[in-house]
């Protein structure tokens, strides 16, 4: 199945939502909570790696290509992330990166 630009981006986004219900869910364990943003971490890494040069550049004040790269970081070096590192990128550049994907996924309309 092939996915459009306009469908990595909404993966993006959807992504990026539900890792703000987790940051801000209280009732779950934070074990369970730190796998799930990972989860949705590698989600957005994959499709932001699948996304066109000529579509990012549109947002060029996001790191790209270390998007692209956390997702691989976590499935491939998962024993070398820290839930500092996950939960710091959920609660700062997660937020930043769910703006850019929208206004990218506007221009593209």
């Amino acid at each position: 199945m092939n996915r459009d630009v306009d469908q990595r981006l909404e993966d993006v986004i959807r992504a990026c939502r539900v890792i703000g219900r987790y940051v801000s869910a209280d009732t779950l364990p934070e074990d369970v909570v730190y796998d799930a943003i990972r989860m949705r971490l590698v989600e957005i890494g994959e499709a932001v790696r699948m996304l066109p040069v000529a579509v990012t550049a549109g947002e060029p004040g996001i790191p790209w290509s270390r998007v692209s790269l956390l997702g691989e970081r976590l499935t491939r070096r998962y024993f070398d992330t820290t839930p500092a590192l996950v939960f710091g990128t959920a609660q700062v550049d997660v937020p930043h990166l769910q703006q850019a994907a929208q206004r990218l996924r506007a221009s593209q309309r």
